[in-house]
C-alpha cells in the first residue's frame, strides 16, 4: 500500500514528494532498490543467530520491504518492458493481492496442504511409513487439482484451494474459463461446453471481474493512463 501511495503520488507530480530517480536518462525502476534489498534482508537472516530476536526481525523488515517493491513492478518482470500504467500492469496488483492473502492466512494458523501433519509428528522426529505415504499421496493429489484448476483460468481459487482442498475438488471439475489453456486444449470451437463456460463467464465471472477491478484501480490507480495519454499526443 504504502508503494503504491509513493508512486501515485510522483505520478501527479506533487512538489513536496519525491521524484522518480534517474541516472541521465535511465529511469531506475523500485524493482532494482527492492532485489537488493531481499538479498541484503535474506542474507543477513541467515548469518544472524537466532538468539539476536531484535536483528532477526529488523532483517525480517528488510526483506519485507524488498519484497513489497518487487511485487509491485511483478508485472515488469513478466513483460520484461514498463507496462505500470498499461491494462498489463494489473499482474503486480493482482501479485500483491495474493500474497496478502496467502501471508494472511499463514498468519491466522492456515497451512498449505501436508504441512500440519509434518508439524504434528512425535517428540522422536520419526515419520511412519504409512504415514508418510498418506501424506505424500494426499499432496500429490491436491498437487494435481491445483495444476488442473490453474490451467482452467481460476489462479485464486487454485491457490486458496492449496489451503482448502475441498475448494480444488470443486473447482478442477468445474466449467473452465474461455481463453485459458485448458479452454483451448478441450474445448471445441462450437462446443456445448466452450458455450455454457461463456454464458458462466458473462453472468457471473464478470460482475465479479468489475468488482475486482474497482476495488484494485481504488487502491492502485487506474492503469489506463498512459494510452490515454498517448492518445491525447497522436490528436
Amino acid at each position: 500500500m504504502a508503494v503504491r501511495i509513493n508512486v501515485r503520488l510522483i505520478r501527479a507530480k506533487v512538489r513536496w514528494w519525491f521524484k522518480n530517480v534517474q541516472v541521465g536518462d535511465l529511469h531506475i525502476h523500485h524493482v532494482v532498490f527492492g532485489v537488493v534489498l531481499m538479498l541484503v534482508g535474506g542474507v543477513s537472516a541467515l548469518s544472524i543467530p537466532d538468539a539476536y530476536t531484535i536483528w532477526y526481525a529488523s532483517a525480517a523488515s528488510i526483506f519485507g520491504v524488498g519484497a513489497a517493491l518487487v511485487l509491485d513492478e511483478f508485472a515488469l518482470i513478466l513483460h520484461l518492458r514498463d507496462v505500470y500504467w498499461m491494462e498489463e500492469g494489473r499482474a503486480s496488483v493482482d501479485a500483491v493481492f495474493i500474497a496478502v492473502a496467502v501471508t494472511g492466512l499463514i498468519l491466522v494458523g492456515v497451512r498449505p496442504i501436508g504441512f500440519s501433519d509434518v508439524r504434528d509428528l512425535g517428540p522422536d522426529r520419526t515419520v511412519p511409513v504409512g504415514v508418510f505415504l498418506l501424506v505424500l499421496s494426499n499432496v500429490l493429489v491436491n498437487l494435481v487439482l491445483a495444476i488442473v484448476t490453474l490451467f482452467k483460468g481460476k489462479i485464486w481459487t487454485g491457490l486458496l484451494g492449496l489451503f482448502l482442498p475441498v475448494v480444488l475438488v470443486v473447482s478442477a471439475f468445474r466449467l473452465a474459463r474461455p481463453g485459458s489453456p485448458w479452454a483451448r486444449w478441450r474445448y471445441g470451437t462450437d462446443t456445448r461446453k466452450l458455450h455454457r463456460a461463456l454464458r458462466r463467464e458473462e453472468r457471473l465471472r464478470r460482475p465479479l471481474i468489475r468488482a475486482k477491478i474497482w476495488v484494485q484501480e481504488f487502491i492502485a490507480g487506474r492503469h489506463d493512463l498512459i494510452v490515454q495519454d498517448r492518445r491525447r499526443h497522436r490528436r
